[in-house]
């Protein structure tokens, strides 16, 4: 399935495990992360990024990564994917076992020095070598550009240097871009726009990823332009959790199951069982002390509820 794909087959991306805990001050045990995983894996999602290879020092509520992957079921159908900025960290996520590496470079100089540590010439060099890593080990390679749409530092992010980093991707032999509205400011003209550049830059031999964030409630209205101009697969996370810690103000992700359920309501196949994804949700919303950001779960699924009375 190509980024270009008139398929009615969309894929949706699980990133609660990774970037819906990153950022919560309740560190989820092991054991914890196992089972929101394997949970997951048995709603018909067909990916899941479930671990970060990251410094445990900077992110301590990912570590313990390869405990985690060894301990999660492996169903047939299902992708994991795991984090990595660094050479260190992919080989990390290599002897793990994942089954892609995903990267990111940020958009703007000074978020990319707070969240790596680093330029973005210097992150997209790395990424060459680590290119090269994952290719000779046979796994999917995604290279996310973060805050394409606009940073929390410099303000608007120019088109053009989110066309640089695309290219330079696509140069390393990437089978996935991912663009990623990090602080939830876009709206859907700017979706549109901004996709079907890349697209153009990037060719139909490589998959689009899009990546929201609620913070100004416009995540699933951005989903739909994205999926209407062409896009076929979608992160999100489970309950709407999530969020950057380098990003300042920056809240959850757009909710795997109101994702799911405005897309299958649109006449696309996401392959998941919306009542089993409701289900997971209501458990995870144990874990927190107040409800989670999801609506779906509050309301339910339409027209099933207006059946039911």
């Amino acid at each position: 399935m190509t980024a270009s794909s008139e398929s009615n087959k969309v894929s949706i991306c699980d990133v609660g495990p990774r970037d819906g805990l990153q950022s919560e001050k309740r560190i989820w045990t092991v054991d914890e992360r196992v089972e929101f995983i394997n949970r997951l894996s048995r709603t018909g999602l067909d990916r899941i990024e479930a671990v970060s290879f990251v410094n445990p020092k900077r992110v301590p509520q990912m570590a313990d990564a390869e405990s985690v992957m060894a301990k999660i079921d492996r169903p047939d159908g299902v992708r994991y994917a795991g984090l990595a900025l660094n050479l260190k960290g992919v080989e990390r996520a290599l002897e793990s076992g994942v089954d892609e590496i995903r990267y990111v470079v940020v958009a703007s100089e000074t978020f990319n020095q707070k969240n790596q540590g680093a330029s973005i010439e210097q992150s997209m060099s790395a990424f060459d070598g680590i290119a090269e890593t994952v290719r000779a080990a046979g796994k999917r390679l995604s290279g996310t550009i973060g805050v394409t749409f606009g940073c929390p530092f410099e303000g608007e992010v120019p088109l053009e240097q989110v066309l640089k980093i695309a290219k330079r991707y696509v140069d390393a032999g990437v089978h996935e871009i991912g663009l990623a509205d990090t602080i939830g400011c876009a709206v859907p003209n700017q979706i549109t726009e901004r996709v079907g550049a890349v697209m153009d830059v990037i060719g139909k031999d490589i998959d689009l990823t899009c990546h929201f964030h609620n913070t100004r409630n416009t995540g699933i209205a951005n989903a739909a332009a994205a999926v209407m101009a062409g896009v076929r697969l979608f992160d999100a996370s489970l309950g709407g959790i999530g969020g950057c810690p380098f990003a300042p103000r920056a809240t959850g992700n757009i909710a795997s199951e109101d994702l799911a359920y405005m897309l299958r309501n649109m006449g696309y196949d996401t392959g998941i069982d919306l009542n089993a994804l409701l289900d997971v949700a209501t458990w995870l919303e144990g874990f927190f002390p107040a409800p989670l950001p999801g609506q779906v779960m509050k309301a339910g699924l339409f027209p099933e509820v207006a059946q039911a009375s």
